[in-house]
């Protein structure tokens, strides 16, 4: 039977990551996506706005969540 502890710690562990530090991180990522996925609905009604806003983000969590597996495999 598995601890209730290891479910909520066994991912970010394997990450290199603690809970609240996944937490955090994956709320940011979260939080921008949102925020992006709102300006692709404005863009889709006005395509003149916010032209790459969410390709942008798209590349910026990409990159960034890269970043973190390469950093977590240093540890």
């Amino acid at each position: 039977m598995i601890k209730i502890s290891k479910i909520f710690t066994q991912h970010p562990k394997s990450n290199g990551e603690t809970y609240f530090e996944h937490m955090r991180c994956a709320a940011y990522y979260g939080f921008r996506m949102v925020i992006s996925g709102l300006a692709a609905i404005v863009h889709s009604i006005l395509p003149f706005i916010f032209e790459t806003a969410a390709s942008d983000c798209a590349k910026m969590v990409n990159k960034e969540v890269e970043r973190r597996k390469l950093q977590s495999i240093d540890k």
